[in-house]
This record gives C-alpha cells, sequence and structure tokens, in this order.
C-alpha cells in the first residue's frame, strides 16, 4: 500500500486530490487536445465527470495505487496516476497537464519526483506508454529519464475507431536516469525558410501531396525497393514527431513560401551519434523543378544541422545516371566522395552505382 504523501518537487506540489479541483479538472478535460489523446475521457467533460474521477482516485489509494494532484503556487495545473504495483514490483504512470500549464516542463518534472518516490516504496520498475503521435508525451517520458524499450503497435483505439501505436519506456531503481539534450533539437520555431522555401515538419495532412509525388515515374525511376502504399505514407507521416524526438530522422515537407503548396520532400536519416554523421535524401514535384528549390532546401538543412547538432558529416548516395541530383548537391556545397559499383537494384533486373557525396563542418 503506497502512502497518501505530499510530494515537494521544484515549483510544484503533488498531493492527493480534492474536491475543491473539481472546476479546474472540467476544465483540463474538457480541452481538444486532451479528447484526442485520452479517448477514454468523456466528451464534452462535465461536473459530474469529475466528481466520479474524484471518487474513483480515493478508490486508487485503497487499491494500493496513487493519484495526485499537482499544483503550483497553489493553482491546479495537472494530474498523475500510479496504477497498483503488480505482483513483479512494476507499475505503470499516467499524466495529464491542464491547457494553462503546458509547455513549462510541469508533467516531466512530477514524473520524474514520483517515479522515485515509487522507487522509495519498494516499487522496482515504473513504465510509461505514449502514443507515437502524442509529442509532449514522449517528450515528458525522455525528460523525466525513462528509457524508450519499444513500440507496441495498435495497441488502443481512438473515438474515431483508429487504432494507434504506442511507444513503451521503463526506469528501473537504482539506474542512472539522466537528462540528455536531443541530438536532433526541433527547429526555433518550428520551421526553417529563406522566403523562397519554408522546411517544415511533415504531417498526415502531406500523405496525399507525399504520395502522388513518390509514385510519380521520374522519381519511382530512382527509387529503391518497393512502392508504398497511401496507407503507408499516412503511417510514415504519423510517425514524424516521434522519429525526430527519439533522435532517429527528420522527416520535412518543402513548401513554396509564396503559396504554401507541397514542393517536396526533405529528410536527414541514418543518423549515427559516434560518427557524428547522418545521410540526406529528397525529391521534389515536378512543377518546382528548375527553380533552385532543392538547392536551397538542402542548404537549409545542412546548415542547421552543423550549427545545431553534433554532426560532422552529412552525406548523400545518388544513382550514378541522376546528374539532376548531382547538380544540387555540387551547389548545395557537397563534394563528390567516392563510387559503391552496382549498389542500387533497378526494376529491370539490372544494377546501377552509387555516386556518393558529403559535406564536412568545416566545408
Amino acid at each position: 500500500m503506497l502512502p497518501r504523501d505530499v510530494i515537494s518537487t521544484g515549483s510544484l506540489i503533488l498531493r492527493p486530490p480534492a474536491k475543491a479541483d473539481a472546476e479546474a479538472i472540467v476544465r483540463m478535460c474538457d480541452d481538444p487536445v486532451t479528447a484526442r489523446f485520452m479517448p477514454l475521457l468523456p466528451s464534452p467533460y462535465k461536473l459530474e465527470h469529475a466528481r466520479a474521477y474524484l471518487k474513483r482516485c480515493a478508490a486508487s489509494w485503497a487499491d494500493g495505487g496513487a493519484e495526485f494532484a499537482i499544483t503550483e503556487h497553489g493553482q491546479y495545473v495537472g494530474s498523475i496516476g500510479v496504477r497498483p504495483p503488480d505482483h513483479w514490483d512494476v507499475a505503470e504512470l499516467g499524466y495529464l497537464v491542464a491547457p494553462w500549464a503546458r509547455g513549462k516542463n510541469v508533467a516531466g518534472t512530477a514524473a520524474r519526483a514520483v517515479t522515485d518516490w515509487l522507487f522509495d516504496h519498494g516499487v522496482r520498475r515504473v513504465e510509461v506508454q505514449a502514443e507515437v503521435e502524442n509529442v509532449a508525451s514522449l517528450r515528458v517520458a525522455y525528460k523525466a529519464g525513462f528509457r524508450e524499450e519499444g513500440r507496441r503497435r495498435e495497441a488502443k483505439r481512438l473515438r474515431d475507431g483508429r487504432c494507434v501505436d504506442f511507444v513503451t519506456f521503463a526506469r528501473l531503481t537504482g539506474e542512472p536516469a539522466a537528462v540528455a539534450e536531443p541530438y536532433l533539437p526541433f527547429f526555433e520555431g518550428g520551421e526553417l525558410g529563406d522566403g523562397v522555401v519554408r522546411l517544415v515538419p511533415m504531417t498526415p495532412e502531406d500523405a496525399g501531396d507525399y504520395h502522388q509525388m513518390m509514385t510519380d515515374p521520374s522519381v519511382t525511376a530512382y527509387s529503391v525497393g518497393p512502392g508504398s502504399s497511401l496507407e503507408d505514407d499516412l503511417q510514415r507521416c504519423r510517425y514524424t514527431g516521434y522519429w525526430w524526438m527519439s533522435g532517429q530522422r527528420i522527416e520535412l515537407a518543402i513548401r513554396d513560401a509564396a503559396s504554401g503548396a507541397f514542393a517536396g520532400h526533405l529528410q536527414l536519416t541514418q543518423v549515427i551519434p559516434p560518427l557524428g554523421q547522418a545521410m540526406i535524401g529528397y525529391s521534389l514535384v515536378p512543377a518546382y523543378r528548375g527553380k533552385g528549390f532543392m538547392t536551397r532546401a538542402v542548404r537549409l538543412l545542412v546548415d542547421w544541422a552543423f550549427a545545431r547538432t553534433a554532426l560532422h558529416r552529412v552525406v548523400a548516395g545518388t544513382d550514378a545516371s541522376n546528374t539532376a541530383s548531382h547538380a544540387v548537391l555540387e551547389r548545395a556545397g557537397f563534394a563528390r566522395e567516392g563510387v559503391h559499383r552496382e549498389l542500387f537494384p533497378k526494376a529491370d533486373g539490372t544494377r546501377a552505382d552509387d555516386v556518393e557525396w558529403v559535406r564536412l563542418r568545416s566545408s
């Protein structure tokens, strides 16, 4: 049985919820972001739902779990709960932050404090589950010192019936829980641009344009591997925030700054921190070719990478016959580094040489 403690951490006080919290709970839960990522909550969320939740909080403590109201300077700013530890002393943590307190690391601070408190009371392992599209929740897990352990495919169902993937995190008692700075930080202001092109994170709304571009014969001629369906490309777009947050890759839509139209795709992938190396790849909508869009986009991303990350080498691989791609890289400051003979398999059964390019931090 966990004690009904009050936990102090930084400017936050974590205490058992009280009847006086009911109206704040309604405001927190009757929110579109909350409704999107908490599909089991009633929507609209009303006062009677908050009162029922408060009764369940008392039952949670009685059953061996814990429910805390997160407060800052006396104001209700969120909640954090613990399922009763199981037979193997494993507990699961869940958290929710009020709209008026988001972006202040409230959940990350509270999750770290509650996890440490659980370890002090004999819990051996604490788990967190975060939906792959819930970038804010993913950020909380990383900031609270949790380690990513894998994905649960189609683990839960949303209000619209769609099943979604979840990422599993855990902390073990006694292991270091230092918070490392992300290897690939998000863009300040959410995008890069030079007045002609804009680089913005890919979203599910880009899936149709991306799929249409990738099925164009002039693009498929240089693609490796089987083509993807629209559903595959939609799933890819749903993962972009998670991939970026976890330091695996960056997936960007290239947009015409004047019209906002989708002009192409640019990625930074195959990130290898011990080597300080990553690879870029790109495709452009035919209507935007010959206008310098891709050269601008590649320069923007590589300049940002050298200014804001520890990368030392950015490489690119191109089909030996793709002279347009060679010209983009040369204009963006890349140098030809070598050739991998017969690397790329072609649809007709032949293989093409891969011309390798590199741009160094010092160049």
